[in-house]
């Protein structure tokens, strides 16, 4: 007896009630959003000991890869696509952990500027190398596999991001 898969049972609800032009897009969406789950939990199991959340291994990740190991505020959020109170938040946490440090940008005094710090550095290339072994080189699906998904997720993203969906 196959294994009780409830998102393909809520797909034949769906068709059973007669929203069957949802019906697929209900499966995607439900879909995307359980494996959103197990990859969340995945990357929890890794950076959990490291003390740091998915979030802040962005910031600090993003820190590390610019020239300067510095970066304003506004240019975080909008490279992470995070809601500017989420980046705030994930500074903070940082901050507060010596990972990272608030420093008044040498030539705009509206503008604070995000600097990692040498603990910042250590933690998120040990962080790196612990996800790359654990997750990143095994997300759960072979090459050919692989590619394919994600030239379609980017262009589903670029379907959602489009200006017309919007609102």
């Amino acid at each position: 007896m196959p294994d009780f898969d409830p998102i393909e049972e809520s797909r034949k609800q769906w068709l059973a009630h007669g929203w069957e032009s949802a019906a697929d897009g209900m499966t995607l969406v439900t879909s995307i959003m359980r494996a959103h789950q197990l990859f969340l939990a995945r990357v929890d199991r890794v950076l959990r000991p490291l003390g740091l959340t998915f979030s802040r291994y962005e910031v600090l990740a993003l820190l590390s890869f610019t020239k300067r190991g510095s970066l304003p505020m506004n240019k975080i959020t909008k490279r992470l696509q995070v809601h500017a109170t989420s980046t705030t938040n994930s500074v903070d946490r940082l901050e507060s952990a010596d990972l990272a440090r608030r420093r008044p940008h040498p030539t705009d005094g509206r503008t604070t500027l995000i600097e990692i710090t040498d603990a910042g550095r250590d933690l998120v290339s040990r962080a790196t190398t612990a996800l790359n072994r654990e997750v990143f080189e095994d997300p759960g699906l072979e090459a050919p596999a692989l590619g394919e998904l994600l030239d379609r997720l980017g262009a589903l993203r670029a379907g959602l991001e489009a200006p017309s969906r919007s609102s």
